[in-house]
């Protein structure tokens, strides 16, 4: 399977020179690395023309060549121009990705090892193999023809079950150098459901997300700043059915000083974006509930893991009662 890796820069010079490193270290040979640039003036687009070999113009200033590290296998296009926004840059790079996956890197994050590429596809056979087993117990009929037909075919039929998306841990890095590691989750809480994006997201720069989905749910709304990415994951996932898999990889480490964290100034812009939008999808009541319940819900599911909701079904069956005796 091929991997699309897409990097959106905008005068962040150093930020890309060690993302281009780290994608360029990786030892999965089946990679497609796309850099959209804005039209940098601070010497971005003069580390992207060090590599030679242009292609004839499309879609504005294209150019493909292998980095001097990589593996030979690596396939490398850049385009520098104007761009509307974040996502606008974003789809672009979605528009021109070949691959199987695809997996926005942006400038200043790098992977977190040069083999991270290689496991996590390996982690993605693995759940293919598995739902397509899956998929002939659950339809017995199935295993029959599969015996019948050629084995290209039966290729063909296993990758018809690749997962819609499979995420990993992000590593945030702080300004003053310390890390936090966030699993989104960690498989404890599959984001399936629609209360755990009212409260939170998928983290965008860890996740492999399966290409042809952008055909069958769109791009990203360009008309959001900052959380199209989220509203993306809820257009997919929550109204969509797609299936997101957690496995126990660090995938990436992520620049807190990036735009969506900017030291904590872009929060309330955060917070305004997803307001509209949930009031935009969600009828009144449906949102009063959210906000009233989202936080205790979570609380029992945070009891629930520890394995003490039975301490609080007992004490909420004996307030039960209590409140009966009272109204007698």
């Amino acid at each position: 399977m091929t991997l699309s890796i897409i990097t959106i820069n905008y005068n962040n010079a150093e930020g890309l020179r060690k993302t281009l490193a780290s994608v360029a270290s990786q030892t999965y040979p089946h990679i497609e690395h796309i850099i959209v640039d804005g039209g940098s003036k601070d010497g971005s687009v003069e580390i992207l023309r060090a590599y030679p070999q242009p292609l004839p113009k499309r879609r504005g200033e294209i150019t493909e060549d292998k980095f001097p590290t990589q593996n030979p296998a690596h396939k490398v296009l850049w385009i520098s121009e104007k761009d509307n926004g974040i996502y606008n840059a974003m789809n672009k790079g979605i528009r021109m990705a070949t691959g199987d996956y695809i997996q926005i890197l942006n400038s200043g994050d790098i992977l977190a090892a040069p083999d991270v590429t290689e496991r996590m596809m390996a982690a993605l056979q693995n759940k293919i193999k598995q739902q397509h087993q899956q998929h002939n117990i659950n339809n017995p009929s199935v295993v029959e023809q599969h015996t019948t037909t050629a084995s290209e075919n039966n290729t063909s039929s296993l990758y018809q079950n690749r997962p819609a998306i499979l995420y990993g841990n992000m590593i945030k890095e702080y300004p003053d150098g310390h890390r936090v590691k966030d699993t989104c989750g960690g498989g404890d809480y599959t984001p399936e459901s629609f209360l755990y994006f009212y409260r939170g997201t998928l983290n965008h720069d860890c996740a492999y997300i399966r290409g042809d989905l952008f055909e069958k749910y769109g791009l990203y709304n360009e008309q959001m700043k900052i959380c199209s990415d989220w509203e993306w994951y809820v257009r997919t996932i929550v109204l969509g059915g797609e299936k997101a898999c957690y496995t126990d990889i660090d995938v990436t480490i992520f620049d807190m000083m990036g735009v969506s964290e900017s030291g904590g100034k872009n929060r309330a812009l955060i917070q305004q974006e997803r307001r509209e939008y949930l009031e935009a999808i969600l009828p009144a009541s449906v949102l009063r509930d959210y906000d009233k319940y989202a936080f205790p819900i979570e609380q029992y599911q945070r009891l629930k893991k520890y394995h003490l909701w039975g301490l609080v079904y007992l004490v909420e069956r004996m307030i039960f009662k209590f409140e009966k005796w009272l109204k007698k």
